[in-house]
């Protein structure tokens, strides 16, 4: 008898499981159908895993969910439209490493400490500007309070002394360069012709292995290693800042494509092929649903020497890298996490790249403990219809004074850019004004400037620009 309802209670308990198996599969999980590939028990999981991509110097338009028709990029394309994608969406700076210090703080790039590119250790001296200061609270910071193992695969350009380097703020692992670009086969940063491939503090040589083939095995590496537990992975493509180093398959694919277009090309493909692996690495795993996908360009496309003079596109709008023209800092950015956010969407609010920072805080139950720029973007994400969160945006690049540095402000279409900067390639710079002035709905392509036409709106931007500065010089106790 006892036996006989032992073997009763275990065939209940078979059939309750298998029951709960047949939902999971096919039923959606709080109103979202699981991605292919679902694990629906790790899918439950309350803490969603992060991954942070910024390619580098990647064009207003370089993804064919953007309006490129000349390129292939099937695997970004697919995070559109398995998520959200912002048609206006700002970086906080025209350059790298300002770019990225707002990325990783919430707060703008002189908030944060870097008003403009770090400079290699020997020159560092000179201009003060070591990195990254070791007071800011960094998003892997921020995570690693909240339980996650965090880890930066790629790019840093946020600083190379002991300090300043990932493993002192905030990741749990690293593995990449530290300097701004490297060759991706030999490792080797261009300029000084110094190797630079580092696991942790520890120099590494993997001479002949394609920088991005070592990226994509060592973000599977940190899936694996965390699959149980919650993991953020800030994966910093070196890519496409030149040089131009894409597979042989694709620089085969675009052949037909001019130069510089063609190599150019050809190395977006290569990271959006590789991001492709990882996103199918997570169906296998059963994570894609419980993972928060998050991708963004850090600024324009280069027009520099090393870059060929181009090959990038910013559309219908003026401007690339180093400019704060709308080329220079509008930039495609994505947000896939099929437990919460719609799929398939387009959000045409102002964002910013500082609102990442608030808005994974909010999606993971992590704690901010600073003041910082960056608003939420989940209520925008959640109602089309939702007001645009900032009412006035500022930028700086190069100093914390004004008058040595390209400054812009922005209140709703108008938008004043002070000291402009425009490179041109091998074209000769033309003459511009010391103030710029553009209505954006009018004038996307920021053609005409309306200074002249407009003195009232120039003085109130102007009035708004020198009282935020002198609030940010304040704060950041900037000697006058």
């Amino acid at each position: 008898m006892r036996t006989n309802f032992l073997f009763f209670v275990l065939s209940l308990f078979i059939a309750s499981a298998e029951a709960q198996e047949h939902v999971a599969k096919n039923h959606p999980v709080n109103g979202v159908t699981p991605l292919r590939g679902t694990n629906p028990t790790k899918a439950n999981r309350a803490t969603p895993n992060v991954i942070l991509i910024m390619t580098d110097d990647q064009g207003s338009i370089d993804l064919n969910s953007y309006g490129a028709t000349d390129l292939r990029t099937p695997n970004l394309d697919r995070l559109a439209r398995e998520g959200v994608k912002f048609t206006q969406f700002y970086s906080a700076a025209p350059i790298c490493s300002p770019s990225r210090a707002a990325l990783l703080t919430g707060k703008t790039n002189l908030r944060a400490g870097l008003p403009n590119n770090v400079p290699g250790l020997e020159h560092a001296a000179r201009t003060g500007q070591y990195g990254l200061p070791t007071e800011q609270v960094t998003m892997a910071e921020m995570l690693k309070q909240n339980g996650y193992r965090t880890a930066l695969i790629g790019k840093w350009h946020l600083g190379e002394r002991t300090q300043n380097l990932p493993n002192a703020q905030g990741f749990d692992y690293f593995f990449g360069h530290r300097n701004g670009f490297i060759d991706n086969y030999s490792h080797f940063y261009y300029g000084p012709g110094t190797h630079d491939l580092y696991r942790d503090s520890e120099e590494i040589y993997l001479p002949g292995e394609h920088f991005t083939d070592l990226m994509v095995q060592e973000v599977k590496s940190e899936i694996d290693k965390n699959k149980d537990n919650p993991f953020f992975i800030y994966w910093a493509f070196n890519s496409p800042h030149y040089p131009y180093q894409g597979a042989p398959k694709w620089l085969e694919h675009y052949k037909g494509l001019p130069s510089p277009r063609k190599e150019y090309a050809a190395f977006v493909s290569d990271s959006d092929e590789a991001i492709g692996k990882i996103l199918d690495y997570l169906d296998q795993k059963g994570l894609a649903e419980n993972t928060i996908i998050v991708f963004q360009s850090d600024n324009g496309h280069s027009v520099e020497r090393m870059a060929n003079w181009g090959g990038g596109d910013a559309g219908p709008y003026r401007g690339s890298k180093f400019s704060l023209f709308e080329g220079g800092i509008r930039l495609p950015a994505i947000i896939r996490y099929p437990r919460k956010i719609p799929a398939g969407e387009v959000r045409g609010q102002l964002a910013l790249q500082m609102d990442w920072f608030p808005t994974i805080a909010e999606l993971t139950g992590s704690t901010v403990t600073e003041k910082i720029d960056g608003k939420s973007l989940l209520p925008v994400i959640k109602n089309k219809n939702a007001k645009t969160l900032h009412d006035v945006v500022h930028w700086q690049v190069g100093t914390y004074k004004s008058d040595e540095s390209q400054w812009a402000v922005r209140k709703g279409p108008w938008k004043l850019i002070g000291n402009v900067i425009e490179p041109m390639g091998e074209s000769k710079a033309p003459e511009l004004p010391k103030l710029f002035l553009v209505n954006l709905e009018e004038d996307v392509a920021e053609k005409n400037n309306l200074a002249a036409r407009h003195p009232d709106k120039v003085k109130e931007l102007l009035e708004l620009h020198r009282a935020w500065i002198k609030q940010v010089r304040a704060e950041m106790k900037i000697a006058e």
